[in-house]
């Protein structure tokens, strides 16, 4: 006899500045400008985490917080290694970094994949694949467990795209 079971899934929308880590279960999403999101994912404990940050560098605007990538990152890896993660256990991808025109900043992007790539190496967390730069923005989501990721590209991003699982949850 088989049962038709609904499978629980835990939804988490990173704006600006967020850092999660989560386990099997859950995916992650973010929607993405200049701003880069890494995720990690642990291939022996299936689980992961994404950050989104703003700027490459702490100092860089202001003081150090997880809107600057080698806050961010760092925090990112701290929290899996937290929930048991071996460094060696870990792999990377990053996405966003977009040029987009009328930004102050148009340089940002490229800045934050710059740092990001700098940082998994210095830790030696190999990047199994990337989608960076160019001029559109990114809506992103990853799967924690199984390390997936799914990227649309958007000629424009709106208001209406920052929290899309909430409105839609809750409705």
């Amino acid at each position: 006899m088989s049962t038709n079971r609904a499978v629980e899934v835990y939804r988490h929308h990173l704006p600006p500045g967020a850092v999660c880590a989560c386990g099997a279960k859950s995916m992650i999403s973010a929607v993405l400008g200049t701003c880069v999101a890494v995720c990690l994912h642990d291939r022996r404990l299936k689980i992961g985490g994404m950050n989104h940050f703003l700027y490459p560098k702490s100092g860089f605007f202001g003081s150090p917080s997880n809107e600057y990538g080698d806050v961010a990152i760092n925090q990112l890896i701290g929290k899996l290694r937290r929930m048991g993660s071996r460094m060696e256990d870990l792999e990377a991808q990053i996405v966003g970094g977009a040029t987009i025109s009328g930004v102050r900043q148009e340089a940002t992007g490229g800045k934050n994949v710059k740092i990001a790539r700098k940082i998994l190496k210095k830790n030696g967390i190999p990047v199994i694949s990337e989608d960076v730069g160019g001029f559109k923005g990114r809506r992103l989501i990853f799967h924690a467990g199984t390390n997936e990721t799914l990227v649309m590209k958007t000629h424009r991003i709106r208001r209406g795209d920052y929290f899309p699982y909430r409105e839609r949850l809750e409705n």
